[in-house]
């Protein structure tokens, strides 16, 4: 996990409920890397 603020705990990812972290528009696992984008409808 980063270090960075606001990547603890994020959204599960779908695949393997690991909290994901936002990055510029983009989901990210990171197992996984880009789970969802801006252009999914999720919510």
């Amino acid at each position: 996990m980063s270090d960075e603020p606001g990547n603890d705990g994020g959204r599960p990812c779908p695949v393997c409920e690991t909290p994901m972290y936002h990055r510029h528009c983009k989901y990210v696992c990171p197992a996984h890397g880009v789970v969802y984008d801006c252009s999914d409808t999720f919510y």
